[in-house]
């Protein structure tokens, strides 16, 4: 037990140091680029799009027409001149007779379609729905380079252009 606490703190401090002197040594070099090509991948994604057109509508026409306050006018004038009992009455009854029965039919006309006129107009509809597109994303660029007379290939976000910084690290052979 004593001979293995005193070995594995050995071993991790060799390591380690062999491990610094590998890292130490490497170094960074130029290598020519011999190849780029360019890396795609399938994308697919929504659009909302609107279907908008014009529809011809029919609107029914609300609104009096022109005999309904007047109509309303001679009536409500009869009977506030019914109503009064002295001649100064009788006409102060006709006028507010008129005015009140004339206001009365102009409402109860405009509130009614009128059945025999009819009038069309165009209303603007949308329909909104997704549709679906593909679409090729560049996602990066293998590249081919030359170093120590063999040719590596790795994948690179950026285009690199003629030549790449590669890390070299020795190999030791024991």
């Amino acid at each position: 037990m004593q001979f293995r606490r005193l070995i594995q703190p050995a071993v991790l401090a060799t390591a380690t140091i062999l491990a610094a002197g590998v890292q130490a040594s490497s170094h960074y070099e130029t290598a020519p680029v011999t190849s780029v090509i360019p890396v795609y991948e399938k994308v697919r994604y929504a659009v909302p799009v609107d279907d908008c057109r014009a529809e011809t509508v029919r609107f029914p026409q609300y609104g009096a027409p022109g005999t309904a306050p007047i109509v309303g006018a001679i009536l409500g004038g009869a009977v506030g001149n019914a109503v009064g009992h002295k001649k100064r009455n009788k006409q102060v009854g006709a006028v507010l007779g008129a005015v009140l029965g004339a206001s009365i039919a102009n409402d109860i006309a405009r509130g009614s379609p009128d059945r025999s006129r009819v009038r069309y107009g165009t209303r603007h509809v949308c329909d909104t729905f997704t549709e679906y597109r593909d679409e090729d994303r560049l996602v990066g660029y293998d590249v081919t380079y030359e170093y120590a007379g063999r040719a590596y290939t790795t994948r690179m976000k950026r285009h690199p252009g003629d030549a790449i910084r590669i890390r070299v690290t020795p190999i030791e052979r024991y």
